[in-house]
């Protein structure tokens, strides 16, 4: 009787021909990530130069830039019609988890979104970016003839791409694949690192020609660590969680609102249009993706006074959900960095014994951190911003753990309540009745 054969040992993934494939895939897309990086965010940025004199104060705006706005509008609606955009497009953190991008909406979101930036929309350029690298790598996947698993660590990996320029910054955009993304299995490893490759060489040839235009952005004044500041990241996590709430109830109404207006599409962008330029005429700071008008409210919280903060917080996300509302098309971590920011003045002035410092550097990480499922990039990102020190990341990771976790309880409550809804209505009605006082006597 012969012994039986012993299975073949596992060939380690590192010595796969595939995976060197993928490897070469990912410098590829690399190259391709920083030229797209390059060109999108050079085109918004030029374009949206007509956004200059303003006050940041009360009415600090032109009113001309409501004709600015609501013609963005109307170039929004002929352009989704033209470029046949279904209304509703997958979000960013939709396409990360589904790690595979349209490859026909690409040109579409990529046009849509440079006019919506451009017009003053309070949305971010990552949207745009992740749709053009992650379609880049479902295109060469498909082109390939990848299987299953290779062709969504290479879509993963586009995004990488995409991102290692804009972010400057190989080990937040890794990490925020990862952790958007979860993949299983050998898809880890293999996203690990073909993200570190791409995202290397995007870095390095966006730094080369742009510079590092993301790290450092937010000088905060020093503070000394101390104990109780551990302490007093779970109330700041806690109001990242209640402005979230706020903002998810602001795009919620909005989305139900210009869902029920009997109006064309194009009709829609130009009502949005013409909104958010009013309200940026009133609070110039809420135009745009937040980015440079956040350095605006950090270097001027001495002077800016609490109720122009409290407006330019609320008014932020009023038009971060009229823009997604109303058919712009854009990304929502951009816009989330300035609504925490933002929040971070607003606790220190009512606060002032909070170290600027601590109250920004949190709530700018705990904001995104409840709106993008990646908590520990969005403390990478918070670090990295603001240059705090490494014993003040702690507070930071507990603002954003707690806000994570408050997020969470309130969708489990949501749920709940749902599920007893529905378990009510589905509980068939008594054959006598109703009970009353008397019959239960």
């Amino acid at each position: 009787m012969s012994a039986p054969t012993e299975p073949a040992p596992e060939v380690p993934v590192s010595q796969q021909r595939e995976f060197w494939a993928l490897m070469g895939y990912a410098v590829a897309l690399g190259v391709f990530g920083a030229f797209a990086g390059l060109v999108f965010v050079g085109v918004i940025d030029f374009g949206g130069k007509w956004y200059t004199d303003s006050d940041p104060g009360w009415f600090g705006g032109h009113w001309w830039w409501v004709a600015v706005t609501t013609a963005a509008g109307v170039v929004v609606g002929l352009l989704r019609r033209l470029m046949r955009l279904p209304e509703q497009i997958p979000g960013l953190f939709a396409d990360l988890k589904s790690e595979h991008v349209d490859t026909g909406l690409v040109p579409g979101i990529a046009a849509v979104s440079a006019v919506s930036l451009i017009g003053g929309a309070s949305l971010g350029p990552e949207k745009a970016l992740g749709a053009m690298g992650g379609g880049a790598g479902t295109w060469l996947a498909r082109r390939r003839a990848l299987g299953k698993e290779d062709s969504q660590v290479n879509t993963l990996v586009g995004f990488t791409g995409a991102y290692g320029g804009l972010f400057s910054s190989t080990v937040i955009v890794v990490m925020l694949i990862l952790e958007a993304a979860r993949p299983g299995g050998q898809r880890f490893f293999k996203t690990l690192v073909g993200g570190v490759v791409a995202s290397s060489v995007s870095f390095g040839i966006y730094f080369a020609i742009a510079g590092a235009v993301f790290l450092d952005a937010y000088q905060v004044p020093p503070y000394n660590f101390e104990d109780w500041q551990l302490l007093a990241g779970i109330p700041l996590g806690l109001f990242a969680a209640l402005l979230v709430t706020v903002l998810v109830a602001f795009m919620r109404l909005a989305s139900r609102l210009f869902g029920r207006l009997r109006l064309p599409g194009i009709a829609k962008s130009t009502l949005g249009g013409v909104v958010f330029g009013l309200v940026g005429v009133a609070l110039p700071l809420t135009m745009f993706s937040g980015s440079d008008q956040l350095k605006t409210v950090l270097t001027d919280a001495g002077t800016l006074g609490l109720g122009l903060v409290v407006a330019i917080l609320i008014a932020k996300m009023l038009t971060f959900a009229v823009s997604q509302g109303s058919g712009f098309v854009g990304g929502p971590i951009f816009p989330s960095l300035f609504i925490g920011g933002t929040a971070g003045v607003l606790v220190h002035q009512v606060f002032p014994s909070v170290p600027l410092g601590l109250a920004f550097s949190c709530l700018l990480a705990a904001v995104p951190g409840s709106v993008a499922p990646a908590p520990f990039s969005m403390v990478l990102m918070a670090a990295f911003l603001t240059q705090v020190g490494a014993l003040q990341t702690a507070p930071i990771l507990i603002a954003v753990i707690t806000a994570l976790l408050a997020m969470e309880g309130v969708k489990y409550l949501v749920t709940i309540r749902k599920q007893s809804r529905a378990a009510a209505a589905e509980q068939p009605a008594s054959p006598d009745g109703p009970s009353t006082k008397d019959d239960r006597a």
